[in-house]
């Protein structure tokens, strides 16, 4: 598979990330090795996990255990240095993890160790800090976002003191490079500003939900990933398999993600069937796997852009890796644009 530029981390990594967060609940450990054997042997060299995987559900038993099922691999098979592992620290309100505390330089310094432990390695790649302590826009809190909340000096404060701890422990050789997920342009800014300003480590990217689907990164965060080089790891690049077409007509497949979680943690509208009957009519007309077609999407973007691709068989994931080959012409694209016209933001 092609390599890319990981911005300024000074890494190649895969075109395509590998998603991990169903090894441990809807996939079991051996499914989760194979699926790593697969990913290696086609060139994927970049893995995206978190501490609080698996999810679908997540739980307080479980947290921790796709971490494991990785640490076990690696510790079965070697090669650490010829991967790029990407892990994530729990912000404030997940219950099942430290009981939703926020986080704090005391806490990411644990949570390292944790992984470390549970993925039997040295050092991890690219920490992430999974959402922000203050409220934020992601996973649908869009439609009743409200920033008023937060205290600036009180925001920068947290922010200075989680970049102490950082440039600590990678002085230290635990953690290579920091980053964001589910960020805004605004805290993605101060974070940029405030290393700046004190010579700590910067955020190398941000990992947000991006997909056909999902387009909010198009406008003031694609201004900044590709001024500030900070490349979008997408996750959810298939809405949570909506655009595999599998759920179209509302049905709900037995063993499926949504069999699990019937709204898709909120995806499934009124609006976003019309939208996705849309896309999968584009990639029928032109002879395309609708899968692909919307991976390959991610890739085509002004500003740098990974997709983190996760399958619950080797079927699905063979497919999804078969996008990193694609290219849309200018056709696909141009309809692409008219069916995102039509249906901006489904939900």
């Amino acid at each position: 598979m092609r390599q890319v530029r990981l911005g300024q981390t000074g890494l190649s990594v895969s075109a395509i990330c590998l998603g991990t967060m169903t090894w441990g609940s809807q996939n079991s450990e051996a499914e989760g090795h194979a699926q790593m054997d697969r990913a290696r042997a086609q060139g994927v060299n970049f893995w995206d996990t978190a501490e609080m995987y698996p999810v679908n559900p997540v739980r307080a038993e479980t947290v921790g255990r796709t971490e494991e099922i990785i640490g076990t691999w690696l510790a079965a098979r070697g090669g650490r240095d010829e991967l790029v592992l990407a892990t994530k620290v729990t912000g404030e309100g997940q219950d099942a993890v430290r009981g939703g505390a926020p986080l704090t330089g005391a806490v990411m310094r644990a949570a390292v160790e944790d992984s470390l432990r549970r993925l039997q390695t040295d050092y991890i790649d690219l920490y992430q800090l999974h959402w922000p302590n203050r409220a934020a826009y992601h996973f649908r809190d869009i439609w009743h976002f409200d920033p008023r909340g937060g205290d600036k000096l009180s925001i920068e404060a947290h922010m200075f003191e989680i970049l102490q701890v950082s440039a600590d422990l990678i002085a230290e050789g635990k953690i290579r490079h920091i980053a964001l997920s589910n960020e805004s342009v605004w805290g993605a800014a101060r974070w940029l500003a405030l290393a700046e300003k004190h010579g700590l480590p910067r955020m190398m990217t941000v990992q947000n939900e991006y997909s056909l689907l999902c387009r909010q990164f198009d406008s003031d965060w694609a201004e900044l990933s590709a001024l500030e080089d900070m490349p979008l790891l997408a996750f959810s690049p298939l809405a949570t398999g909506l655009l595999t077409g599998k759920y179209a007509g509302d049905v709900i497949p037995e063993g499926s993600r949504r069999a699990l979680n019937p709204t898709l943690s909120g995806r499934v509208t009124p609006q976003v069937f019309p939208a996705v009957a849309a896309y999968l009519g584009i990639a029928a007309r032109h002879g395309l796997n609708p899968a692909q077609m919307a991976i390959a999407f991610c890739m085509t973007r002004p500003h740098p852009c990974i997709p983190i691709i996760g399958a619950t068989n080797l079927e699905q994931l063979e497919l999804a890796l078969g996008a990193a080959d694609l290219v849309l012409d200018a056709e696909v694209l141009a309809e692409i644009e008219a069916a995102h016209r039509a249906h901006p933001m489904p939900y």
